[in-house]
């Protein structure tokens, strides 16, 4: 059995290349996703869902990388510190600071939150990104609220 950190490391490498089937088999049926910034109003839970909720964001890019992390792990819970970089087709590029803390038990994500700054991410993108998301699938959306 993977450690917390080996799984986190190997989710991340499946995320970054945007290997959809392989990012679901690190989450189980009531696993929650969701970005703090937005709330846990607005998560995702299982696999299905989690991996909807990443394609609406990620999967239009025209490239998606990370760049050095720290990673500070402690029994089930491992944290990383990093930065994305996000580029659309039409140009724009933005440079997100992260905080994600995952929960990990028997190589499952059990719970995973990201921090970071709605306003970096707004001011970055394309003019009409709010319009996109709003457009996209969101299915997803699960409302955590009290359970994380």
């Amino acid at each position: 059995m993977p450690t917390p950190a080996e799984t986190a490391a190997a989710f991340w490498d499946a995320l970054y290349a945007r290997d959809w089937e392989a990012i679901a088999g690190f989450f189980g049926p009531d696993s929650i996703y969701f970005d703090v910034p937005t709330g846990p109003g607005a998560a995702a839970k299982g696999p299905d869902d989690i991996v909807k909720r990443l394609k609406l964001g990620l999967e239009q890019l025209a490239g998606y990388d990370h760049g050095p992390a720290t990673v500070v792990s402690e029994g089930s819970i491992v944290v990383t510190e990093h930065a994305e970089h996000w580029r659309w087709p039409t140009g724009e590029e933005v440079t997100l600071p992260f905080v994600s803390i995952q929960h990990v038990h028997d190589g499952v994500i059990t719970l995973w939150k990201d921090y970071w700054d709605l306003g970096t991410l707004m001011a970055g993108g394309p003019p009409n990104w709010q319009e996109l998301l709003e457009a996209g699938d969101l299915s997803w959306m699960f409302d955590a609220t009290g359970l994380v």
